[in-house]
């Protein structure tokens, strides 16, 4: 009798979704690690995981590249960082941040929900090799805008020749640079406002999040400005291995995420209204035109390639 209470206890543990599922790793890329907004997001949705039978333990990352590193040698079973690097995983999310495509919040935020809608489901799935790759959820970083050590910069045409950061492992940065003529600067999100703030780069965009944690204010000086007119929607994919989470457990990731875009938008916009007026240059009518032609047609000759 007790060898079958022994045989059916056991059974039950190795049966119980939290205990099958248990001390699942992700890795979180902020730029302040455990301080900042991102990571202190995923720990809510760790705690929600709960609910789905998965056991989250989350590590914090400032670098980005790190990161990707270590999630490819399988360190992690799934990650958060940035869509631009994550575009590798998963090019459908990673859509949400292509040039010019989201000019504003309240588009992001239709754009999001309708990519983690159930009936894409499907497309948030990719097959690469042995490894299977899934999206549980995009979290709005925000619009990312330029930044100019000059505020005499306030055109396309005055682009002309001008060093412009660009992230290194983003084939369109560079291609959108060169359409306007100026010289891309490879760069890594651990060093870009670095170079900006040292007066290697004329130009860095950026989203409103990084002006504070990266001191954006000490390149732009006196002189200097945010050209208030977004270049790209900035986003942050969670992506994971599924064989590793409990069966389902995506989809209702995916949910949780929609139900929380209400919060990271005002977030978004809380942060935002931090940056001071005094740095902020609004373009004219005929400088906007320009700016939306110009990502208007990279963007379908990046479609194309």
């Amino acid at each position: 009798m007790k060898k079958a209470f022994f045989v059916l206890s056991t059974a039950t543990l190795f049966n119980m979704p939290n205990l099958a599922h248990a001390n699942i790793n992700v890795c979180v890329f902020d730029l302040l690690a455990k301080s900042g907004e991102s990571y202190k997001f995923l720990e809510e949705w760790a705690l929600a995981s709960k609910n789905w039978g998965a056991n989250i333990d989350l590590t914090a990352y400032k670098d980005e590249a790190k990161l990707d590193q270590d999630f490819k040698a399988g360190k992690c079973d799934g990650f958060y960082m940035t869509s631009m690097r994550a575009r590798n995983y998963n090019k459908f999310a990673g859509s949400i941040d292509a040039l010019g495509g989201v000019p504003n919040n309240a588009i992001a935020q239709k754009a999001i929900t309708y990519v983690l809608d159930k009936r894409n489901q499907k497309r948030l799935i990719t097959k690469s090799g042995k490894e299977t790759y899934e999206v549980a959820g995009i979290g709005q970083i925000g619009p990312a805008y330029l930044f100019v050590r000059d505020k005499s910069i306030n055109t396309v045409e005055k682009l002309n020749g001008k060093k412009i950061a660009v992230m290194e492992f983003d084939q369109a940065q560079k291609i959108m640079v060169k359409r306007v003529n100026a010289v891309p600067v490879m760069s890594e999100i651990s060093n870009f406002v670095k170079k900006f703030n040292q007066n290697e780069v004329d130009v860095v965009p950026a989203p409103a999040y990084a002006f504070k944690p990266l001191e954006i204010y000490k390149g732009l000086g006196n002189n200097g400005a945010m050209v208030n007119f977004p270049v790209l929607n900035v986003t942050a994919d969670l992506i994971i291995r599924p064989e590793q989470f409990p069966e389902g457990f995506a989809a209702q990731s995916r949910q949780w995420f929609v139900r929380q875009l209400p919060k990271s938008f005002a977030m978004v916009q809380r942060v935002e209204a931090t940056i001071p007026s005094k740095y902020r240059m609004e373009l004219d009518k005929d400088a906007k035109e320009k700016y939306q032609k110009l990502l208007r047609d990279a963007r379908m000759d990046l479609t194309q390639q």
